[in-house]
């Protein structure tokens, strides 16, 4: 039987959480410092050519996306042209319609098929990367002839065949995959930011 005194302590939980986290990112970067750049070079070439960067994925994930396009589109940290951003998770309408007259697996990959073009960067996220509707998404961007990004963890599951460049988060855990998802969207906003000139180099 459980009782109060077995319970991991508050300090306990955030004293590991941690431990955990830096742990994670210490292997992110040697793990994920080629296929940053070459997203970087990606996403900077696509914008260039008057393409746009689509973002989408479910539950944490769809967060993700949606706080991604927001931080390109509107700012990441000082005043600067918006840069074209979209994240397909933020239409209800499109969603529900699509779940219920096309099953919920097409949900993104109709949207990509209406909304995607050849001058585009799409960017799927699972944590696990066997997503079946971020896969479809990403499928039907590889056909139209958009670059396809992923972000994922693990062993990067289905993605790394369906993409041109992948992250993947070296962890089984979703919560530490999810926290370098953020933090490697941040870095891309930034990159992406001087890349195109609008922010002076540190």
């Amino acid at each position: 039987m459980t009782t109060a005194e077995n319970l991991p302590s508050a300090r306990s939980i955030l004293t590991e959480g941690f431990a955990m986290h830096a742990q994670v990112v210490a292997a992110c970067l040697p793990a994920l410092e080629e296929p940053f750049a070459r997203i970087v070079e990606i996403c900077e070439r696509q914008l260039k050519a008057g393409g746009k960067i689509v973002l989408f994925g479910n539950g944490g994930s769809a967060a993700d996306a949606q706080h991604i396009a927001a931080e390109l589109t509107i700012r990441y940290v000082k005043e600067r042209p918006a840069i074209a951003a979209l994240a397909l998770t933020t239409d209800s309408s499109a969603l529900t319609a699509c779940g219920n007259d096309f099953g919920f697996d097409r949900i993104f990959a109709r949207q990509v098929e209406a909304l995607v073009r050849e001058n585009d960067a799409v960017i799927g996220i699972s944590t696990s990367g066997r997503s079946p509707n971020v896969l479809a998404g990403l499928r039907e961007a590889k056909k139209i002839g958009a670059a396809t990004i992923g972000l994922t963890g693990g062993t990067g599951g289905d993605m790394p065949a369906l993409c041109d460049a992948v992250l993947c988060a070296p962890s089984e855990v979703t919560a530490r995959i999810q926290e370098m998802h953020i933090l490697l969207g941040h870095l891309l906003c930034e990159a992406l930011e001087t890349r195109l000139g609008y922010v002076q180099p540190k």
